[in-house]
């Protein structure tokens, strides 16, 4: 935390811990041990990413084993703090007992699915956070602790009134962010498109099969950016397409085009309703057809209002204040 190249959810924890901290908060972060987030830190172990850096190759299990050791740090020490917050996926439930009452969890996938279904089943008294209304509909009620909406901090991007006809991509490249459709629309458009990203490790054989046949100089893919590369892709850009093909929970670099005035094009799934106001910050579209009339479409937004919106509405501080709002019910019920 935060992350060097791709990383909404650690993105998000790091804005988060800090936004914390400037309201007053005193915050203890339990992350990795090369970790650079301002905040106090307990976490004697490295990232599973500085472990491959460092060995190559390494066992299947160490996740497993990282948030094992994770937990445990965690036990010796809950008892000092008011509430946990966890953006974890599973074992801090049953490590937490009667604590799940002044805890509260943020997860970053969608929610849907059976291992969700059997994981809320059992701790039907474990307090969630959902990141968007979308996701929050997938919940069961009595696991329902409020919504709050993701915010970045805004220093990070630079908004640009005149960019440059090129489209940009930035996601994982799988078929839930459909980086194919993204080269098609701008292709039908007669635009450049700039594709970032990892190529997904669950699904390696997406890239090449799928993505890679369609490069060209027109559709030029840069591989991962870190925070820099990505501000710079983002605000030269037209206009940052969203083909995702998933009911996305959230979507973060939406927010993240539009803190540099670059609207967004996205596909009416999950919360891009939410997040997207149609004919502002973007248009919403049902199809590729759809949003390649929209890209024709793109002279009719003010970039400065898109900035303006983005600061009205998803800002770090912003999201930090509603959790401490979340933070605040949970201890007074």
């Amino acid at each position: 935390m935060p992350p060097h190249n791709h990383g909404g959810t650690e993105r998000v924890i790091h804005d988060l811990s800090v936004g914390l901290q400037a309201l007053g908060c005193s915050v203890t972060l339990f992350a990795p041990s090369d970790s650079t987030c301002p905040v106090p830190r307990v976490g004697a172990l490295p990232s599973l990413q500085f472990l491959e850096g460092q060995h190559r190759s390494v066992p299947p299990s160490i996740p497993s084993v990282l948030e094992a050791v994770r937990m445990e740090e965690l036990r010796q020490v809950m008892d000092q703090f008011d509430i946990l917050h966890f953006h974890g996926e599973f074992f801090h439930a049953a490590l937490l007992g009667p604590r799940r009452r002044t805890s509260l969890t943020t997860i970053h996938w969608r929610v849907d699915e059976l291992d969700r279904a059997l994981f809320f089943g059992a701790f039907p008294d474990l307090p969630v956070a959902a990141i968007s209304e979308a996701q929050e509909r997938a919940l069961p009620v009595s696991n329902r602790a409020g919504v709050v909406l993701h915010g970045v901090d805004p220093a990070r991007f630079d908004p640009n009134e005149t960019p440059e006809p090129y489209l940009a991509f930035i996601g994982r490249m799988t078929d839930q962010k459909r980086p194919d459709v993204a080269i098609r629309v701008a292709k039908a458009a007669g635009r450049p498109i700039r594709l970032a990203g990892t190529i997904d490790v669950g699904n390696p054989l997406y890239f090449d099969t799928y993505v890679r046949p369609q490069l060209s100089a027109e559709a030029d893919y840069i591989g991962p950016v870190d925070d820099a590369a990505k501000n710079l892709l983002l605000r030269n850009a037209s206009a940052l397409l969203f083909p995702i093909d998933w009911p996305e929970p959230f979507g973060l670099v939406m927010i993240e085009a539009m803190a540099c005035g670059t609207p967004v094009i996205a596909w009416n799934r999950g919360s891009v309703s939410e997040v997207v106001e149609d004919g502002v910050t973007g248009f919403i579209v049902e199809s590729e057809e759809e949003a390649i009339a929209a890209i024709g479409r793109l002279d009719q937004l003010d970039r400065r209002i898109v900035r303006e919106r983005f600061e009205a509405r998803f800002t770090a501080q912003r999201m930090a204040q509603d959790y401490l709002d979340l933070y605040e019910k949970l201890l007074q019920s």
